[in-house]
């Protein structure tokens, strides 16, 4: 559906009956919803002058009752992966672990690489008719494709420059070591579009922590950039590395609320007290967290790190892709 004043972006306009939030409803000190009311907003280029008591009764534009809400930002999505705009595909039971689908992506790459352009815009099309205006998006580095997923990326970005915002992150989704992708993040790195440092499992896929914590940080330090790392693994291995990346931040203030660990669902699994003394160590290093909000038995501990004041994004992550089918889109 397409209401009239999703048509008029600009110059000065008036709405009616526009629903917004006003407080919480509570049960028990647990928020149990919103509270709403209808009120006469007045925009002007783009922002928002005034906000009334509402004036059913005015020439404004008759947003009919619906709900305004902030623009939201994706801040973990994989723009250059989606199948959107292709026929649908099941997963495959076959690709079980994260090397199995880092080989079957140097397979499908080359042929994927012909029309991601076109899907990409047809993705973040998708995220605006769903109020999505910014995103933070990884896209591959990997001897594969080389610097193609980055050239077609800023392609996308062109096409949309008016109305979707996006920053990088250089992603070496093959491994830093597992192929040998370090010089190509060197010399994404370099680029000016590229705000981000990534990574993906140090141990399970390079097979050593420090060693790819070391390289990425210094990557990001030399080069200015921000860090935000993919971090599935959980236990030991999982904590270790966080662990390391607080305290490479910790030492390095140019780190400090740049640097971000995506997934970190090693953080779901710790007792009450673990939670509490990480996210006050995650607080000191300004690392923040990027998730994806998983279901079934992984429950990211959200309240404690906002507790603490940890940043917490969000994001889609997969949206229609081979990684996973039900990515919808929509931040809300």
């Amino acid at each position: 559906m397409q209401f009239p004043y999703q048509l008029t972006a600009k110059g000065k306009y008036s709405l009616k009956n526009v629903r917004l939030e006003t407080g919480f409803e509570y049960e028990n000190e647990e928020v149990t919803g919103t509270k709403t009311d209808l009120f006469s907003i007045e925009i002007e280029d783009g922002k928002i002058k005034t906000v009334k008591a509402n004036d059913p009764a005015s020439e404004a534009i008759d947003a009919k009752g619906y709900l305004m809400l902030p623009a939201f930002r994706d801040m973990h999505i994989h723009l250059d992966k989606t199948l959107y705009g292709l026929p649908w595909q099941a997963l495959s039971s076959k690709r079980r672990t994260v090397k199995d689908m880092i080989a079957y992506e140097q397979e499908i790459i080359p042929e994927l690489l012909k029309t991601s352009v076109s899907r990409a815009e047809q993705l973040i099309s998708l995220q605006q008719h769903y109020g999505t205006h910014f995103v933070r998006t990884h896209f591959n580095i990997d001897t594969t494709s080389g610097l193609k997923s980055l050239e077609h990326l800023e392609k996308k970005k062109k096409n949309k420059k008016d109305s979707f915002k996006a920053e990088l992150v250089a992603f070496p989704q093959h491994g830093v070591y597992y192929t040998d992708t370090v010089p190509l993040m060197k010399e994404a790195a370099q680029l000016k579009s590229v705000g981000f440092i990534g990574g993906l499992d140090p141990l399970s896929i390079d097979g050593s922590i420090e060693k790819v914590m070391d390289f990425t940080v210094e990557l990001a330090l030399d080069h200015h950039k921000g860090i935000d790392i993919h971090l599935h693994e959980v236990g030991e291995s999982g904590m270790k590395t966080i662990n390391y990346l607080i305290d490479k931040a910790i030492e390095n203030p140019a780190l400090q609320g740049k640097t971000f660990v995506s997934h970190a669902f090693a953080l779901a699994h710790l007792s009450p007290k673990e939670t509490e003394q990480i996210a006050e160590k995650l607080a000191e290093g300004k690392v923040g967290i990027a998730s994806s909000v998983p279901f079934k038995g992984t429950v990211m501990p959200i309240p404690t790190l906002k507790k603490y004041g940890v940043n917490v994004l969000i994001g889609n992550d997969n949206v229609q892709d081979y990684w996973s089918t039900f990515g919808s889109g929509s931040m809300l």
